[in-house]
């Protein structure tokens, strides 16, 4: 019986996207022999570096891990050229082109799709303003929710609940590091009720309340908009929504950590999942099992 390889990771992407969990599509589009795979081959790289599929042997799945953790933390889809060669990288728009000292000779071109859940929108409160945040949030790519409980990928909680239950729920967002927090309130009510959540300093100067952009905002659409236009502006960078930047919540997604292969000098990713062995309290990471077994040797 037929082993359906593709489709047996298109249902695993489906079952990853369901649940909400970050990963990268990596789809071979270009193979010049000898190579060890052809084109419309593919795997899913986790974000802890671990590939389910097969795009190439052991030294292109490395160059295949370390930029597809890039490509994760930007949300960019990224071209990956990996050719033979002193190791080398150059990168130009939309395209990195690594050279690969462990290459055979053949060369691979291999599209790299990140899929990031769409950020989590908190919504308490079922008045005017809650429910036009819930349907304008919805409409902007939020996953929106009612009510709050800590959750991975919380972009923003706005509580729009007109002074029921407010303080409780400011305090677990702030807690949890929910990036975003905010209060529809007046100004004077608006800081009463910041003043009094019992939380340090630094985490109740991170609600905005009023909340929103100054736009003159009259209509519960119109401030609903305000809102989720402060939570647009904030973000770290254009794509699907993302965590706003704030200097005191968490970071979105930091950038994947790097090291040098001390045998054949490309970059690796250094993830547990990558060879690596300990030598007098450091690290050393290698791309291949055998450049760890080169330089053990």
């Amino acid at each position: 019986m037929a082993i359906d390889l593709a489709g047996d990771l298109t249902a695993r992407a489906a079952e990853l996207t369901a649940a909400r969990v970050p990963f990268v599509h990596a789809t071979v589009v270009r193979a010049q022999r000898p190579a060890s795979v052809g084109p419309g081959a593919s795997a899913l790289v986790h974000a802890d570096g671990v590939i389910e599929g097969f795009v190439g042997g052991s030294c292109a799945e490395s160059s295949v891990q370390a930029h597809s953790l890039a490509a994760l933390a930007s949300g960019e889809p990224l071209l990956l050229r990996i050719l033979p060669g002193a190791s080398d990288t150059a990168v130009e728009d939309g395209a990195v082109t690594v050279r690969n000292p462990c290459l055979s000779g053949g060369a691979l071109e291999i599209f790299l799709e990140p899929h990031r859940p769409p950020a989590g929108l908190a919504v308490v409160g079922d008045t005017p303003v809650g429910r036009m945040l819930a349907h304008l949030g919805a409409e902007l790519g939020f996953t929106v929710r009612s009510g709050f409980e800590p959750a991975d990928g919380d972009a923003a909680l706005v509580v729009a609940s007109h002074g029921k239950g407010e303080e409780q729920v400011l305090e677990a967002a702030l807690r949890a590091g929910v990036p975003y927090v905010a209060l529809v309130a007046s100004r004077t009510r608006g800081a009463a009720v910041r003043d009094a959540l019992d939380v340090p300093e630094e985490l109740r100067a991170r609600v905005r309340t009023p909340a929103g952009l100054a736009i003159g905002a009259r209509t519960a659409a119109e401030v609903a908009l305000s809102i989720l236009a402060e939570i647009v502006s904030l973000r770290p960078r254009a794509g699907a929504p993302a965590a706003p930047a704030d200097p005191a919540a968490p970071a979105d997604r930091a950038a994947p950590v790097t090291a040098i292969d001390p045998v054949c000098g490309m970059t690796v990713a250094a993830v547990p999942s990558s060879p690596h062995v300990e030598r007098d309290g450091d690290t050393l990471w290698f791309c291949s099992e055998h450049c760890r077994a080169a330089h053990d040797r």
